[in-house]
């Protein structure tokens, strides 16, 4: 009867600990949703546009483009002034741009001058 007990107290109490251990990684996750949205709606009120470094070794391509997915599909960019720092395949970033009047080095991409750049988290 006493062995039932203290079966019966220790299956509640280890329920009780694995809900709250739930509680927390949802918690956290929902904090990080917050933080990244917020993000996104300061850096795009700011004039950013989000994209990624994309490496290409096919003929006629750029070597580097920056890739933008957006809701009107998926296009590139050919920045001529892209720092070393940020020259990292799949790197995520934030950037301005001016276009350039100049012929294209590439078919899939047209040519930009990057403004500002930063990381994307």
């Amino acid at each position: 009867m006493k062995n039932k007990n203290l079966l019966k107290i220790f299956i509640v109490l280890f329920l009780v600990i694995i809900t709250s251990c739930n509680s927390t990684n949802k918690t956290t996750e929902e904090a990080l949703k917050n933080e990244i949205n917020m993000e996104l709606k300061k850096m795009l009120s700011e004039g950013f546009i989000a994209g990624e470094i994309s490496f290409s070794e096919t003929k006629g391509d750029c070597p580097i483009t920056i890739k933008i997915e957006d809701k009107e599909g998926i296009y590139y960019y050919d920045p001529i002034n892209l720092t070393e720092e940020f020259n990292k395949e799949g790197e995520k970033i934030w950037f301005t741009f001016a276009r350039l009047r100049r012929v294209n080095r590439c078919e899939k991409a047209a040519p930009i001058s990057i403004m500002e750049i930063q990381k994307r988290n």
